[in-house]
């Protein structure tokens, strides 16, 4: 089913948002029932850094998903949303079958279920999604549609790789579902470009964590930076801001944080961010961060057991185990960085499409609205882009070649 997207629709002046944060929180805030979240609330308060944290519960969510999910901004309001919008990532991200919320709600793509011998004249070759094992001829699939933004034709890909949790119901399973390339926003073309961005985001932080290679440090002298940094600082925790090495010419930052306060090593942590425009690049790295640092305290998300086996480990060895990420390097500052974002979400999803060049041959978007939901959820998938820093099983040639560059310098 093509996928059409508006080249005339705006962004907010002054933002890479298509609405204002107060409009987009109350475009959202009263649909929060029909998805079954029951709470939104600030865990701010939890950490001494102050960066806003929101949780949101939804006790409703499928069995293998978690039901409390959480949201990070610079601002109360872009956090709440942030809380908001992955509720409606992991309440659509359900199969419709096994939805507690939607149930009987389908997605508008064609479902179908074979083999990828009967149907390989438009579908994906499973073992470009990077197979813990390959797939054995003859093994039968569910699959969905979805539309590929390079090649601008329909292509069915593995339902595995569009929902979670994934329960199938009339094939096998290829490996562990995850969230990667799922996104919300406020319009289908905002939902696009946080996918394909996150994708990206992943891929480059899987080869930096597999290669121990962090890039450079990144200089940050833009005002909402500066004063996230100055937050960090003022509580007492370092911060390494990395500017990744990538082949896909699109910032990907990672802020690396380091408490020498307490010494905990579940606050050894770290937030990712990827956007054509650094300084949102960057913004999103930190504020992520800080995120982790609420969400290793609170406690609370069923899919972090990180806390009891780091500290098994210890801080000084877990410090020394990713030590690549609190060294130094060459430096680099924001402002010397381009910014190749523009005004218009479409013209970015184009822009983003040109620096994928050689290295993905497909970009494919899955469409998995709901009638009657108004918030936008796709999946984006690149195939052969890496997962290493989701899924040590699945690993890819870019991850084989980067670590070949690795050795040979």
């Amino acid at each position: 089913m093509k996928l059409t997207l508006d080249p005339g629709l705006k962004y907010f002046p002054g933002t890479q948002r298509v609405f204002d944060p107060e409009t987009s929180l109350a475009r959202t805030k009263d649909m929060l029932p029909e998805i079954g979240v029951t709470r939104i609330a600030s865990i701010t308060d939890l950490d001494r850094v102050g960066i806003p944290v929101f949780s949101a519960v939804r006790p409703s969510a499928a069995r293998g998903a978690i039901s409390i999910y959480s949201g990070k901004g610079a601002s109360e309001t872009v956090a709440r949303i942030s809380a908001i919008m992955e509720s409606f990532e992991r309440c659509l991200a359900e199969q419709p079958e096994v939805s507690m919320n939607l149930k009987g709600v389908d997605i508008a793509c064609e479902r179908r279920t074979g083999t990828y011998e009967k149907s390989r004249d438009d579908s994906l070759n499973p073992n470009e999604l990077l197979l813990p094992m390959p797939l054995l001829a003859g093994t039968v699939l569910e699959w969905v549609g979805g539309w590929d933004l390079l090649r601008e034709e329909d292509v069915f890909v593995p339902a595995n790789a569009v929902f979670h949790p994934y329960v199938p119901a009339g094939g096998m399973p290829l490996f562990r579902s995850n969230t990667n390339g799922l996104a919300a926003g406020n319009t289908m073309e905002e939902a696009v470009l946080h996918g394909l961005l996150e994708v990206i985001e992943r891929d480059a932080l899987g080869i930096a964590e597999s290669t121990k290679n962090p890039g450079r440090e990144l200089i940050v002298n833009d005002g909402v930076n500066r004063e996230l940094m100055k937050k960090f600082d003022d509580a007492g925790v370092a911060v390494k801001l990395w500017l990744l090495d990538s082949d896909i010419d699109i910032p990907t930052v990672v802020a690396a944080l380091d408490d020498p306060v307490l010494r905990d090593p579940a606050l050894l942590v770290m937030g990712a961010g990827s956007h054509l425009k650094p300084e949102i690049a960057a913004s999103r790295a930190l504020t992520e961060a800080a995120q982790s640092r609420v969400v290793q305290i609170h406690g609370a998300r069923e899919d972090t057991n990180r806390e009891s086996i780091v500290r098994t480990i210890g801080y000084e060895r877990l410090r020394r185990m990713n030590g690549y990420w609190y060294g130094t390097g060459d430096s680099i500052r924001i402002d010397q960085l381009e910014d190749s974002s523009s005004d218009s979400p479409a013209r970015n999803i184009e822009t983003v499409l040109e620096r994928l060049g050689d290295p993905a041959e497909r970009a494919i978007i899955v469409d998995l609205s709901r009638k009657g939901v108004k918030v936008p959820v796709i999946r984006a998938i690149i195939p052969t882009f890496e997962l290493f820093t989701i899924d040590r099983e699945r690993r890819g040639a870019r991850l084989a070649k980067a670590k070949n560059r690795a050795v040979a310098r």
